[in-house]
């Protein structure tokens, strides 16, 4: 077995709406911060997993983000591994 270091992150689908996101850009348009078109939030997971490859990290992450991670109707997710 070998340890991972793997970054999970989870971000609402374009076309879901995101208050907190909102929220965010209008109070940065309120301390001044102009030209401020969009903003979105997610969430970001750091992981530390042993695995036999890379591939079987990958693949246990991917369902650690299908069973609990990520909401997939509403969010989609990305899978990186870290030196």
């Amino acid at each position: 077995m070998t340890q991972f270091s793997a970054r999970v992150t989870v971000r609402l689908k374009f076309g879901v709406l995101d208050p907190q996101g909102k929220a965010i850009e209008g109070s940065l348009n309120a301390l001044g911060f102009e030209g401020i078109a969009s903003i979105r939030q997610g969430k970001i997971f750091d992981v530390q997993l042993e695995a036999t490859s890379k591939s079987a990290a990958k693949d246990t992450l991917k369902a650690m983000c299908e069973k609990l991670l990520a909401n997939t109707v509403i969010e989609d997710y990305s899978v990186e591994l870290v030196a």
